[in-house]
Order: structure tokens, then sequence, then C-alpha cells
């Protein structure tokens, strides 16, 4: 078979994962996620030690612990649902496809490698970030751009900003609940739950919560949901300053008070399942809400390799690589 020339791929980017659920590779892990400047940006020399003295020693344990509760058979589920959603997406697309995480491995230049070595000089980078933030989507094009420093020969590239808005990602949204609610009923409520940034990045002009309250609005506009039938809140906050709200731990300890007794809880800002969303969701965030009195907690999975997320991805191909 002769090479292709002028070769399109896709480089399909998550935040990663550790790779196993060891303390010593969460630690790993853990310190190159938190040492990116997208994520924390205080001063170094202030930051470092803090990390290194107190968070990474402290927190490394109790996370692979908490890694260990999810641990799919095939490795961490990020990184299993990544795979299945590379393979797919390449089946559906016919266009080389490699993965490349944020942090850990394998990493962006990888992935970049990966797909040169298939002969594409083309690459469209595709962050299944459906909400564009300065912390995720940004963080990619600084890992991107770091990677092709001092190379002789650049590939061409194109980026999806975001999509949290598209057609397509809006009915696999509603798809989703839809086949939740055939299965198991409808609840009192559905809270989307996305992850949280801290409130002075969106002061600062991160434009994450207005797509986080897009997606909510669109969402709720799919499913024909009246206002009461539908709330948003963000989940994950780390430190002690305030992040964006409301926070999802408060209002679960709120709404039984408030009459919501059946929960439907969905976590729309990410792609795929991962320990946020199956331990601290699904385990965590459950008991919080029954011990306050409610009395059904049903989670709605990630998308993740969904024949519905597929080809969304692979419009997002076309749309992005048209006249390419």
């Amino acid at each position: 078979m002769t090479e292709k020339h002028n070769q399109v791929g896709v480089l399909l980017v998550n935040l990663g994962t550790p790779d196993a659920p060891t303390s010593s590779s969460v630690k790993r892990f853990l310190s190159e996620f938190l040492h990116d400047h997208r994520v924390v940006d205080l001063t170094r020399w202030l930051w470092c030690p803090l990390l290194h003295g107190v968070i990474l020693p402290v927190r490394s344990p109790k996370v692979a612990k908490l890694y260990q509760s999810v641990w799919m058979d095939e490795g961490s589920p990020l990184m299993v649902y990544a795979t299945r959603q590379r393979d797919a997406l390449a089946n559906k697309s016919g266009l080389p496809v490699a993965l490349g995480m944020t942090y850990g491995s394998p990493s962006i230049t990888d992935g970049i490698e990966k797909l040169q070595q298939q002969g594409c000089e083309k690459v469209m980078v595709l962050p299944l970030y459906p909400q564009y933030s300065a912390t995720t989507t940004a963080a990619v094009f600084d890992k991107v751009a770091k990677s092709l420093k001092g190379r002789p020969l650049l590939p061409e590239l194109r980026f999806v900003h975001h999509y949290h808005d598209h057609p397509a990602y809006q009915s696999a949204l509603a798809d989703s609940v839809q086949r939740h609610w055939d299965k198991h009923g409808k609840g009192d409520l559905l809270l989307c739950s996305y992850h949280g940034i801290p409130q002075r990045f969106a002061d600062n002009g991160d434009p994450y919560p207005q797509h986080c309250e897009q997606t909510t609005a669109l969402l709720q506009a799919e499913l024909g949901l009246p206002d009461q039938a539908i709330m948003m809140s963000y989940q994950s906050r780390f430190g002690r300053e305030e992040w964006l709200k409301p926070y999802t731990d408060k209002t679960l300890e709120a709404l039984p008070a408030k009459g919501v007794k059946t929960l439907d809880i969905m976590t729309p800002a990410f792609s795929s399942d991962c320990l946020e969303t199956l331990e601290e969701i699904a385990g965590e965030c459950r008991d919080i809400f029954l011990e306050a009195g409610g009395e059904a907690f049903r989670f709605i999975p990630c998308l993740n390799d969904d024949e519905a997320h597929i080809e969304l991805m692979a419009t997002l191909v076309a749309e992005h690589t048209q006249g390419w």
C-alpha cells in the first residue's frame, strides 16, 4: 500500500489518568497535573513546597484507594473508554485516530508522533471537553504547542474549541437521559453536575460557567422540561477559595427537604466516566443525598463509547476537516 500524502489524522485528547491505582503512580500523575499553571496559578515558590511537602504525600495514598474502588479489569475507566472511543471513531471516520492525554500516558507528544508515523501531515485536535475552559481545553493547546516546539517539520493543525451547543451533542445527551427514564422511570429532578473551577478564573474571563449554563438550558429544551424539573451545580472543588456555585454536595444536602426524594443526576462536562463521576458522584454524593433524606439516587453514566457519542465525534471531525 502506498503512503497517503496529505493524510488527515485525529488526536483525541482527554485529561489523563494514573497508570495504576497505586500511591506512587497517583503521585506521579497528580504532580504533573497540579504543576500546570492552567490548573493552579499560584506563585511557584509558594505552591511547590506545599504541593510536594503536604498535598502529594497526604493525598496520593487516599486517591489511590479511591481509584482502586473504580478500577476496571482492563484498567482505569477513563483510559478504557478513551481506547474504545479511539477505535470506534477510527472505524466510523475512516481516518487514523490516536490518543493523547494532557497528563500521564500516552502523552500528547506520543499521540502526534503516532499520527505522523502513519503519514499524517494534518492533525485535527479534538479535546473531549464539551465546554471550553482555560483549565482544560487551553491546557491541551499548551501541551500541543510544547510538543511541537523545536521540531523542524510541523503538522498543519486544526483545533476544536468547544461543542456544548452542537445539536449532535445535545441529542446524544438527551437520548441518554431518555433511555435512563425509559428503564428506571423519571425522578423528581434532573441535576446536571459540572466540574467546578475557581470563581476567580471565571471573573478573569473563562467562559466555562456560561457554557455550562447553555448546556443545561439546551438540554432542558431538548427534553421539554419545565424549570422546576432540572437544575445544575458544580462539583470537585479543591482548596479554600470560592469556586463556582452552587456546590453539588451542598445542593444534595438541601434537596430532600425541598421535596426531591428521587434524583436523577448526570455529569455533562465529562465525556468518559472516571474517578470524579464513578466515585465522587455515584458513590460519595449518593451517600450525601440519601443521608439527607433522599430515597433514590440514580446516576446517568457519561456518554462514554455510546453510539450517539461516536457519531457526534465523527460529525465534529467531518465539519472541522471540511475542505482540508
